[in-house]
């Protein structure tokens, strides 16, 4: 062998070297990349209850897909159904929705997409609460909304712009565009 074909055996040989390193770290930065994008688990069908402090049901919720990502301390779920129970601990409202985030940290509860907000008992004056945004803070059940809110009841419909509800204390006041309509039968 002469030194040209040495020389080109060497280059091609470190050529091949330098490559394989660089797709190694390439390699491992997409698997870092995977494994923060990806839950830590998956459940499909979920049901779970929380409870509050004092050992009573704080709420129930129940979705189709959930995905948990442990690092974020998020919970994101696909056709959320929440049952909440205020202080006297009775269920009172059904909130669903096409998707939910549940952030840990704060306690904070996302509805997005045809937020649908249901009375458990049909002698409650508001029967149903619709919009496409809501937050609910299950630490303290207090809902809020920016978005337009629907509020239909026994014999009356009325509709605005923003939604503040203590459930707690049973209060709930849309913010601004107040129309509404009341039906005698």
């Amino acid at each position: 062998m002469n030194r040209v074909t040495l020389a080109i055996i060497a280059f091609f040989g470190t050529a091949l070297i330098l490559y394989w390193q660089v797709q190694s770290k390439k390699g491992s930065e997409e698997l870092a990349l995977d494994n923060v994008d990806r839950p830590d688990y998956i459940v499909r069908d979920l049901k779970s209850v929380q409870y509050n402090d004092e050992g009573g049901i704080n709420s129930r919720v129940s979705a189709s897909h959930m995905e948990h990502y442990a690092e974020r301390n998020q919970t994101y779920f696909t056709q959320p159904i929440y049952l909440v129970y205020p202080d006297n601990g009775d269920a009172q409202w059904r909130l669903r929705s096409t998707k939910g985030t549940l952030d840990k940290n704060s306690g904070r509860v996302t509805l997005e997409n045809n937020v649908i907000i249901d009375a458990i008992s049909p002698e409650e004056p508001i029967q149903t609460i619709e919009t496409t945004y809501l937050e609910l803070d299950l630490n303290t059940m207090i809902m809020t909304s920016d978005r337009s809110i629907r509020i239909t009841g026994r014999d009356f419909l009325i509709t605005g712009e923003g939604l503040y509800a203590d459930l707690n204390a049973q209060n709930i006041k849309l913010t601004s565009q107040v129309e509404g309509t009341y039906e005698t039968k």
